[in-house]
């Protein structure tokens, strides 16, 4: 990605902010906050899901 690449993305991102109400940035913060994280998750990233997919894989 260039630099007038990164430029124009965060441009756009920051006007898209902008845009928005205070109203629906306060929502979707407070709907973000409320997502659930599984602690294996947290800790060590998406290698506990793989582990539990391939053993549930297996068992089929």
């Amino acid at each position: 990605m260039s630099n007038n690449d990164y430029v124009k993305y965060m441009t756009q991102r920051i006007v898209k902010y902008m845009d928005t109400p205070k109203d629906e940035r306060k929502k979707s913060k407070v709907e973000r906050g409320h997502e659930e994280v599984t602690v294996s998750n947290k800790w060590f990233g998406v290698l506990p899901f793989a582990f539990r997919l391939l053993i549930q894989k297996r068992k089929h």
